[in-house]
């Protein structure tokens, strides 16, 4: 099997959107920004899905599910909300089609106009306050902990498949609370869990911070982010939560009665993260040779090719791997026997190359009678000889040594392109010509945020957590500082 993958050095957009392809994970279809997602990319979706769940589930959150159309005049209840995504938003004006009078197809039945247009849910906030109104009226009914799985439309003018596509596939978080307090502890929480999934599952480390004012989700009054560094020097936002305040709830007017008899209105946390974390997988891993998958994340994770000729061999080796199945199988391996007699081993150790699968183990008549097998490494590229004795052993050392290999590798590059600047020339040096992470100095101003933005490109991607108070001066204005933040070009 003939790769053809443009090399990342020489066009790496070019080289995502062929890999993406070519490694059959997605495609475009037929409608414009819109993406069909394959067997073997939403196998990876459904681990992501099936362990967010489980994290979902064990810290106390239930599943629901909201309506796709939400009426357009709840969007304008919360200002800042509707400002932030009027320009996404797609709308249904229309319920019927008909024929053209001039026979040329079929046109929007006029006739039928809808009396309140709906907007095709591009997030929940809306709908989902709207709903709760008739949930609570307790202190008794809190606090509510409930997330959806489901398809969100925003209607982007430049897409790329999974980082930025007009629908796209998601998990929204909507929580109710009775006190500030519980609202920004369950908002800190979830931007743990994300944090903690992102660096177990998919070997990618984050960077755990808060959004400035300018890059805040619109309508929370605090943003948590996690943001994680690309092979091209760009960063990438992972996952938010947001402490939305009681801005929704005093926007469809929620409120509960308190233990001591009065009334007060309810505090909200909303926190997500979409298929664009198929984007970053890759990103995060890949190489020239095709994708580089984590084995916590990889649809299989040991691919067994028999090397035989003629079908007395094959028969003789499907035998033996039967019991290798089985065994790996009971260990808790994932395992495919590929023995299609359609092609040829060469060309099948070339697909699971370019699919990413962590182990492959190729099995011959020199193997049965040695009683060995041939173990290559997807993430190194190196194979060995082991016996049949110690092989589940030896696959599940090498899994385990995969997926933290692949961290440690991502880590050193993030150390290796993160960069601290103290005046304006380096920091522009280093986003035009490095690339990665820049520390530096801002003077807390959105307006300075926004000209370092129009002249750069560059936007601040979070306010660490672990950042230290310590005097400088903003890389722009000179203007005193107490803290650096992070910048980046972004996805």
């Amino acid at each position: 099997m003939a790769k053809n993958l443009t090399t990342r050095s020489e066009d790496y957009s070019k080289w995502y959107n062929e890999l993406v392809v070519k490694a059959d994970l997605a495609e475009n279809s037929a409608v414009r920004g819109s993406m069909v997602i394959k067997p073997y990319g939403y196998a990876i979706w459904e681990k992501m899905q099936a362990e967010l769940d489980r994290k979902f589930k064990e810290t106390g959150h239930e599943n629901a599910y909201f309506p796709l159309f939400i009426p357009k005049s709840y969007f304008s209840k919360e200002a800042s909300h509707v400002d932030g995504f009027a320009k996404e938003c797609a709308v249904v004006t229309h319920y019927r089609l008909k024929n053209a009078e001039d026979g040329s197809g079929v046109v929007v039945d006029e006739n039928a106009k809808l009396e309140e247009e709906l907007i095709v849910r591009p997030t929940s906030e809306t709908i989902i306050w709207d709903t709760y109104k008739n949930w609570i009226q307790s202190y008794r009914d809190l606090p509510i902990l409930v997330n959806q799985w489901a398809n969100v439309v925003r209607w982007e003018m430049r897409t790329r498949l999974f980082l930025r596509t007009a629908e796209f596939l998601w998990q929204e978080g909507h929580t109710a609370h009775a006190t500030r307090e519980e609202a920004i502890a369950e908002a800190e929480q979830m931007h743990d869990v994300y944090a903690e999934f992102a660096e177990s599952f998919m070997a990618m480390p984050v960077i755990k911070g808060v959004k400035s004012t300018n890059e805040r989700f619109a309508g929370a009054l605090e943003t948590y982010t996690i943001e994680a560094l690309m092979q091209d020097g760009k960063a990438l936002q992972a996952g938010t939560s947001h402490f939305l305040g009681q801005n929704f709830a005093k926007a469809f007017d929620v409120k509960f009665a308190t233990k001591e008899g009065t009334q007060e209105y309810v505090w909200a946390t909303s926190w997500g993260v979409s298929t664009r974390l198929m984007g970053a997988l890759v990103m995060t891993h890949s190489d020239d040779n095709g994708l580089v998958l984590p084995p916590k994340l990889a649809p299989f994770q040991v691919v067994i090719v028999p090397i035989y000729k003629g079908e007395e061999q094959l028969d003789q080796i499907s035998e033996k791997v039967k019991v290798i199945k089985a065994e790996l199988e009971a260990s808790g391996v994932s395992v495919k026997y590929d023995n299609r007699d359609t092609h040829k081993p060469g060309w099948k150790f070339n697909e699971y190359e370019l699919k990413g699968v962590p182990l492959r183990i190729g099995i011959g008549p020199r193997d049965l009678a040695n009683e060995t097998v041939e173990l290559a490494r997807r993430d190194t590229l190196t194979k060995e000889v082991v016996n049949l004795g110690d092989l589940t052993r030896t696959v599940q050392e090498r899994l385990g040594e995969i997926q933290k290999n692949l961290f440690d590798k991502a880590k050193n590059f993030r150390a290796e392109n993160t960069h601290q600047v103290n005046t304006w020339d380096e920091f522009v040096d280093v986003i035009e010509n490095k690339g990665g992470f820049v520390e530096a100095h801002w003077d807390g101003t959105p307006e300075t945020e926004d000209k370092i933005k129009d002249l750069t490109k560059a936007t601040i991607r979070c306010i660490p957590n672990d950042s230290v108070e310590e005097e400088g001066k903003c890389v722009l204005t000179g203007n005193p500082s107490i803290r650096r933040v992070l910048f980046a070009k972004a996805y």
